[in-house]
């Protein structure tokens, strides 16, 4: 039987162990299997036979884990018929197993207070939970029962039907979701990444269960998933119990499973893909006139990123930003303003979003192109560019903290296939960026041609 290949901080192989509650993380063994780039210090990785990956980071002082499995499929990866095919499964996936009904499953989470949920994006869907470290193997055995073998019966499709139907309605009735969406549809037509990733209500109701279940044979296979893990965890131990909990029915058995589709474009590339710009209007009964106004941004991967998070959070990111400062405190046009960067694999946008009464809407437009303006012939001063490295040095750090957030940065970064950073490293990629380069960066996304999205009352 093949071993699994695992690495750690400094690329050596290890065996996995026996699934128990998680003490400290044991040392790595020597040996073969020397990983292309190594990996932050107490982060580890396992390639499993069958493709599935582990990868998991140890953090010093907490009783509990959080657990994230990563799908490479979100909306994306859906041709025009499947429109909110994987947020319908992610939805289905809960519904039951050969093993355990909707109810044992929430019956077992609950009694020991596991916080699971589960989202869908344009390019992944992940299955997450927190929990207690001593209640991860249960946890981890719901999750891989659920993934791999649940019944997605005609039933159960129809009843989450109504279900997505009347999550979709809510959004509409959002101000917020609603400008996205129109702004995403705008910049990208009718393309994967234009479409919102929860479908219409057409494209619901029109998917069979029998689409719905051919959708999950074809794309939750063993080399398309990662299974994340931060917390009180031991690699050796997650493994054998990620084995143990997706090796039902033969689901990491690489001579029976049937071929497996490629993750498309997994590694990030700096190139973007084309917006089409304009402006697009829809008609809401809402107090507010809610606004995105932007342009074509970076696409994943591009090593600007950094330079722009500065960008957007000088011109949009704090309390002292010139949008906030120019919008809401000297001129009161709106309660809230911000700049965002939005970035995919082979795309990207970056805007800013505002809220404010109908009859200020001329006047917030006119203010935020003239700092749009601004800010594309000049770049940030250095005190900007001092303050928005600050900020994204700061939300770095806390978040890390978080454990939830670790396994984020871990399971979507070997997903997509990203070389992943160890904290001091991204901080001095921050601390690099100079007052020339942002200003490079400015000129070149925000003076490019305009995408305009407006939601208000007529």
């Amino acid at each position: 039987m093949t071993s699994p290949h695992t690495t750690g901080p400094a690329g050596q192989q290890s065996a996995a162990g026996r699934p128990a509650p998680f003490p400290a993380p044991s040392p790595a063994r020597a040996g073969g299997g020397v990983e292309p780039t190594p990996l932050p210090a107490g982060v580890r990785r396992t390639v499993l036979p069958s493709g599935l990956r582990v990868v998991s980071e140890h953090v010093a002082g907490v009783r509990s884990a959080s657990i994230g499995v990563w799908i490479g499929v979100g909306s994306r990866h859906e041709v025009p018929a499947l429109h909110g095919g994987s947020h319908f499964l992610e939805h289905v996936l809960f519904k039951g197993t050969r093993d355990r009904s909707a109810l044992d499953i929430s019956v077992e989470l609950d009694e020991v207070g596991a916080e699971v949920n589960a989202f869908t994006a344009k390019e992944y869907t992940c299955f997450h939970a927190r929990v207690l470290d001593a209640d991860v193997p249960l946890v981890l055995d719901v999750m891989g029962d659920m993934l791999t073998s649940s019944l997605i019966a005609d039933a159960d499709v129809e009843a989450e039907r109504e279900v997505i139907l009347d999550e979709i309605a809510m959004h509409d009735d959002d101000p917020d979701d609603v400008v996205h969406n129109l702004f995403a549809a705008q910049a990208w037509g009718d393309s994967p990444y234009g479409r919102p990733i929860a479908g219409t209500e057409a494209s619901i109701e029109a998917m069979s269960p029998a689409a719905v279940r051919r959708f999950h044979r074809r794309h939750y296979r063993a080399p398309r998933m990662v299974v994340s893990a931060a917390g009180n965890v031991d690699h050796d131990a997650l493994v054998a119990l990620v084995t143990r909990a997706f090796g039902r029915r033969g689901f990491l058995d690489t001579e029976a499973a049937p071929e497996t589709p490629p993750l498309a474009d997994a590694a990030p590339r700096p190139t973007v893909r084309r917006v089409r710009p304009g402006r697009a209007s829809a008609t809401r009964g809402f107090e507010q006139v809610n606004v995105v106004l932007g342009t074509a941004g970076l696409a994943r991967g591009d090593e600007r990123r950094f330079a722009m998070g500065i960008l957007t959070t000088g011109l949009g990111g704090g309390t002292s930003s010139r949008l906030f400062q120019e919008v809401r405190e000297r001129r009161g046009l709106a309660y809230s303003v911000y700049a965002f960067t939005t970035q995919h694999v082979g795309a990207g946008l970056v805007g800013v979003a505002v809220g404010c009464l109908p009859a200020k809407l001329d006047a917030t437009l006119e203010v935020v192109r003239a700092e749009l303006a601004a800010v594309a012939r000049g770049g940030l001063d250095a005190d900007e560019v001092r303050r928005g490295a600050g900020q994204l040095r700061a939300g770095l750090v806390l978040g890390m903290e978080d454990t939830a957030s670790r396994m984020h940065r871990l399971g979507k970064g070997e997903l997509l296939g990203e070389r992943l950073l160890g904290v001091d490293e991204v901080i001095e990629r921050i601390d690099a960026v100079t007052v020339d380069e942002v200003a490079e960066l400015a000129a070149t996304v925000l003076g490019g041609p305009e995408v305009l999205a407006v939601v208000g009352p007529s």
